[in-house]
């Protein structure tokens, strides 16, 4: 089960979604260290990302972002804040897509 599951809906196509995708990747390699893949499929890409402490997946499809992130111990204590800050940083992509 997951420690964090977020799903955010949009209206951008799958060629957009993996442009907002990658955008998301870069941030989460630079910013927080997040050892990233990404794979691309027909209908569904994913992004598994891991560090100390925190692994997981970003499904990105025509219509949809899933993330799904365990965290580890020391990490746990601070889920609440570490899920409003995802939550946060995905809105403000999306934002910033929609108005392009």
């Amino acid at each position: 089960m997951s420690d964090i599951h977020m799903q955010r809906e949009h209206t951008l196509g799958l060629p957009a979604a993996r442009k907002l995708a990658n955008e998301w990747l870069e941030q989460a390699e630079s910013r927080l260290g997040l050892s990233c893949t990404y794979v691309e499929g027909a209908s569904c890409d994913e992004i598994s990302f891991e560090r100390a402490g925190v692994s997981g997946t970003v499904q990105v499809t025509e219509d949809r972002f899933v993330l799904d992130a365990e965290l580890g111990f020391l990490f746990s204590a601070f889920q609440d804040k570490i899920e409003t800050e995802v939550a946060r940083r995905m809105d403000k992509l999306l934002a910033q897509a929609a108005q392009a």
